[in-house]
C-alpha cells in the first residue's frame, strides 16, 4: 500500500515560513542569545582604578545584549610598570573574538613588548580600549600603541560632570542622547586623532574650552577598534547609558552589530 508522503519542496517552504515567523516574534536579546557566545579576553589591572568592580559591571552590561565567555587577565598589581605574561606567547590572542584593554601601565615602554600586542590586532583581532588604556605605554617612543588606539593622549583634566555631544549616528551610540551628562569622570586631553578614527561623541575642557573626542571607532590594520576615554569612576561604571555604550561597542567591534 502506498503511503501518502508530503512533497519535500512544500514541506521545506512551510518550515522556512515557520522559522521566519519565530525570528520575527523573538526579542532582539533572544536572537542574540541564539548565536555562539562571544569569546572575550579582558586585559586589566594597574594604577588608579577599581578594576574588579569594573570587570563585573562590564560583564553584566554585555550579558544584557549578547552571550559571552570571558577570560580575565588581571596582572601587574597597582603600579604603572608591568608586563603581562600572556603576551610572551606568539599567538596570545588566538581563539578570542575580541580583546578588551582596560589596563593602566603608563611607564611600560619596551618597544618589542608593545609590538607583540599591536601586531596581533593589526592582523585582525578586534579590540575595545577603555579610559586608562589611552595612557598605557604613554612614555614609549614608538607610536604603534597610539595608532592602534586611534588617539594620542598623555594627560587629563580634573574630574567633573562633562556634557557629552553626540556627533553622528552609529550603532554604538544609538541609545546615547544627543546631549548627555553622566557622573563625574576625567576628561582626557587628546593631542592627536589618527587618520582612521571616526569620532562619535565629544566633550569640552572646562580649563581651556577645547573639544576632545570621548567616544570613537578606529580601523587598525584589519581590526575594528572601539574606544572611550571615560571609565575612571565607579559611578561611571554604574551608569546605564555608559554601560550601554560599552556593550554595543563590544558587539560592534566583534562584528555582531
Amino acid at each position: 500500500m502506498a503511503l501518502n508522503r508530503p512533497k519535500l519542496p512544500g514541506l521545506l517552504a512551510k518550515l522556512s515560513f515557520l522559522t521566519l515567523l519565530l525570528l520575527l516574534t523573538l526579542r532582539p536579546d533572544q536572537v542574540f542569545a541564539s548565536k555562539k557566545p562571544l569569546k572575550i579576553l579582558l586585559i586589566t589591572g594597574g594604577c588608579c582604578h577599581n578594576y574588579p568592580a569594573q570587570t563585573e559591571q562590564l560583564k553584566k552590561a554585555v550579558s544584557k545584549n549578547t552571550t559571552a565567555e570571558w577570560t580575565v587577565i588581571n596582572e601587574g598589581g597597582t603600579g604603572t610598570t608591568a608586563t603581562i605574561s600572556l603576551y610572551s606567547k606568539e599567538a596570545w590572542a588566538k581563539g578570542y573574538d575580541l580583546v578588551v584593554h582596560n589596563e593602566c601601565f603608563a611607564d611600560t615602554k619596551d618597544p618589542d613588548y608593545i609590538k607583540k600586542i599591536t601586531s596581533a590586532h593589526a592582523k585582525g583581532v578586534p579590540a575595545v580600549v577603555i579610559h586608562c588604556a589611552m595612557h598605557t605605554y604613554r612614555t614609549a617612543e614608538i607610536d604603534d600603541w597610539r595608532e592602534f588606539l586611534g588617539v594620542t593622549s598623555r594627560r587629563h583634566d580634573h574630574q567633573s560632570q562633562y556634557p557629552v555631544q553626540k556627533t553622528g549616528d552609529h550603532y554604538i551610540t544609538k541609545d546615547l542622547p544627543k546631549q548627555w551628562t553622566g557622573p563625574k569622570d576625567e576628561l582626557y586631553i587628546i593631542e592627536k586623532v589618527w587618520p582612521n578614527t571616526k569620532m562619535l561623541a565629544t566633550s569640552v575642557s572646562e580649563r581651556d574650552g577645547k573639544t576632545h573626542p570621548v567616544i570613537w571607532t578606529n580601523k587598525y590594520g584589519k581590526a575594528r577598534v572601539f574606544g572611550t576615554t571615560f571609565g575612571h569612576s565607579d559611578e561611571m561604571f554604574s551608569d546605564e547609558v555608559f554601560l550601554g555604550v560599552l556593550a554595543r561597542g563590544i558587539i560592534w567591534a566583534a562584528g555582531r552589530d
